[in-house]
């Protein structure tokens, strides 16, 4: 079978690359951004103006919540038919651009339904309307290249992954100056995201020469840089906006694995709050490593890196494989992130006198069977390198929760 690697036409990168958007040609443009930070930070201004500049007649659509619902999706896709944008400029983190790919679809096919496009790969085929522009502000998610959108429904409390090579972005833009003012919270959470999305990429069934040259770069610049990022550091910053979108290209075509399966099952579970996606993958991506590498050839892969991207001691694979776990613990610790969701507190801090605990061991027991059931369905499972069925993901899970190893 034939492989496949799609990623957008145009990637501008830099300070001040944002200004790009200047260049585009057409006479409608729709802007869709998040809760307001690029509002206050200027961006927004900047890029309605420089369109404006252009030619362009320019309207926003502002106020995505962070884990885009269903209702935003069908609000800003009735406002794009209304106004019949050739340009859709989605500005801001993974949620506002997320969201802007999946009102894209309902914006030319106003008749398609959301349980249609749940399938991976089922999209109509778009453009017929409008070309999309992605401009990321945070350094985590990569949405800006790749074919993946992440929607919640809330009366299900389920994180559905739309994935379809239709929703590659015609245009990214990379620009770091978006970042500099990312809270240390977000740039950890983003940061382990974006360092899942290579450590996946790079063991997935459905990795290639093309995948892995941007993996396992992505993990050296991260694992070097991201502390420095956390810190505020504007060169780290930089060479975080640019190593997660090297993961996205990675994954977009590389595809993924269970750690993103439980994240988004996980995610939208529970009573008390949401468990942040990075938050998430950080915790369960050690425990995953530790479940493929009875894979050989995963375990092969986790070897190389640990040996020959990280330098990390070993001598033979299980011993790599080991010094790998410990270098994600290592990170999430001085990252400030949990370890395990029953030291999991709101916002995606550890447990502590002034910070309850989120999940409480009896709610998460009632609720394992479902969660795991419906992580076995994820579009992230089929390309795990050890198949993993719902039982499978009950232990893993409990292994995430109580912060067990897995040697099963």
């Amino acid at each position: 079978m034939a492989g496949r690697f799609t990623n957008p036409r145009d990637l501008y990168f830099g300070e001040g690359a944002r200004h790009e958007v200047k260049n585009l040609k057409g006479s409608k443009a729709i802007i869709v951004s998040g809760g307001g930070s690029m509002r206050r930070g200027g961006f927004l201004q900047d890029i309605q103006k420089d369109l404006e500049d252009a030619g362009f007649e320019v309207k926003l659509f502002e106020g995505v919540e962070s884990d885009p619902s269903i209702e935003t999706v069908m609000k800003g896709a009735e406002a794009m038919r209304e106004f019949q944008p050739d340009w859709i400029i989605a500005l801001g983190g993974g949620s506002p651009i997320d969201a802007a790919k999946a009102m894209w679809v309902f914006y030319e096919y106003p008749e398609e339904s959301f349980d249609n496009i749940i399938q991976p790969f089922s999209f109509p085929e778009l453009r017929q309307k409008a070309h999309f522009c992605a401009i990321s502000s945070t350094s985590g998610t990569a949405t800006e290249v790749t074919a993946f959108s992440v929607i919640t429904d809330y009366a299900k409390g389920i994180k559905y992954p739309l994935a379809d090579f239709n929703i590659t972005p015609d245009v990214a833009i990379v620009d770091p100056e978006l970042t500099y003012t990312m809270p240390a919270k977000l740039c950890a959470h983003t940061g382990m995201d974006a360092l899942t999305h290579c450590m996946e990429a790079y063991v997935s069934t459905f990795a290639s020469m093309f995948t892995d040259a941007n993996a396992l770069h992505g993990i050296r610049e991260i694992v070097e840089w991201l502390p420095k990022s956390y810190e505020g550091d504007k060169e780290a910053r930089q060479h975080m906006h640019e190593a997660q979108c090297i993961a996205g290209i990675a994954f977009s075509s590389g595809l993924l694995g269970i750690v993103h399966s439980m994240a988004h099952k996980t995610g939208a579970a529970f009573e008390n709050g949401h468990i942040i996606h990075g938050a998430a993958n950080a915790m369960y991506l050690g425990k995953v490593i530790q479940w493929n590498s009875k894979d050989p050839r995963a375990a092969e892969r986790y070897a190389y890196v640990a040996k020959e991207v990280l330098h990390l001691p070993g001598e033979t694979n299980e011993e790599l494989v080991a010094a790998l776990v410990q270098k994600i613990r290592d990170l999430n610790d001085q990252l400030n992130i949990p370890q395990s969701i029953k030291d999991y507190a709101n916002g995606g801090v550890k447990v502590d006198a002034e910070n309850p605990q989120m999940v409480s061991e009896e709610e998460f027991l009632a609720k394992l069977p479902e969660i795991a059931a419906n992580a076995e369905q994820d579009a992230c499972t089929p390309e795990n390198p050890r198949e993993t069925k719902a039982a499978d993901f009950e232990k893993i899970l409990k292994a995430c929760y109580y912060d067990t190893d897995i040697d099963f």
